[in-house]
């Protein structure tokens, strides 16, 4: 593997070292996913049951009872207090945070509509609640917004449901969710500045880097400094910018530090050396 060092621009490195030099700066977030499924579920079984009904008079059978689907309670297991959120009380706050007007005026990390989903959190209590056992426990939920480089962020009361505040700020980035680092390295493949990186992942398995799913990665914000990258990623810091630490699945990881995704403009610039 000492010849792919200096062969290739992206090179395969041992995986303890770079682990070490890249622990302070890797961050890797697993957003839950969205329920919703359920809202149509009674609807189906109530149909199907109907006509089973209407089926087994006409044929001079007994009739098959209708199904039923048991709703799952509106607010779920609930915590109180400090205690961190749980897994019904996360999902239920982001379904209450995105608002048909945000789903339709937003865009995500792939182009689709909606703000891209980046994660949830317990709420700071606010001065006037502090001490107060009865205080209203809320949740903040955080989105990037894509369609003008902006991240969102709205406050919900747990307790009755209303989506208290929504802040837009510029210029912030916070770190990069799963699908974000994901959508950069499905970018980075298809670039002609991904060559290096396809070589390497080439001489490490046998075979073509196609996918991301072929991955496991890590990643980091990037932001410009003056005179310190090419100008096609000046912006980056207004625009949401990765740098990635991929890893062979079962295998090493591959130094792409040089390579910067601009998920805003869809570009790959590559740092100097």
């Amino acid at each position: 593997m000492r010849n792919t060092v200096h062969r290739h621009l992206g090179k395969v490195v041992a995986a303890a070292a770079l682990a070490l030099a890249g622990t302070a700066v890797m961050v890797g977030i697993t957003l839950p996913g969205t329920a919703g499924a359920e809202d149509t579920a009674g609807g189906t079984a109530d149909a199907r049951g109907a006509r089973q009904t209407s089926q087994g008079a006409a044929d001079g059978r007994e009739a098959v009872p209708p199904g039923v689907v048991e709703q799952a309670p509106a607010q779920g297991e609930k915590g109180t207090g400090r205690d961190p959120l749980t897994e019904d009380e996360t999902k239920r706050v982001e379904r209450l945070a995105l608002s048909r007007q945000l789903i339709g005026s937003g865009e995500g990390v792939d182009g689709g509509r909606g703000p891209q989903r980046l994660g949830v959190e317990l709420a700071e209590p606010e001065a006037a609640d502090l001490g107060d056992p009865r205080a209203p426990r809320r949740a903040e939920v955080s989105f990037y917004d894509y369609g003008d480089d902006t991240l969102v962020t709205r406050t919900v009361d747990l307790g009755t449901g209303k989506v208290e505040r929504t802040a837009r700020q510029r210029g912030v980035q916070p770190p990069l969710s799963r699908a974000e680092a994901t959508e950069a390295a499905r970018l980075l493949i298809a670039d002609p500045l991904g060559t290096g990186l396809k070589a390497d992942y080439k001489d490490a398995t046998g075979q073509d880097l196609t996918s991301p799913d072929q991955l496991l990665l890590n990643s980091m914000v990037y932001r410009a400094t003056p005179g310190a990258q090419p100008a096609v990623l000046d912006r980056c810091g207004e625009h949401r910018c990765v740098r990635l630490f991929p890893k062979v699945k079962n295998g090493p990881w591959i130094d792409a530090r040089h390579l910067v995704i601009d998920l805003s403009a869809r570009k790959v610039g590559e740092l100097p050396d």
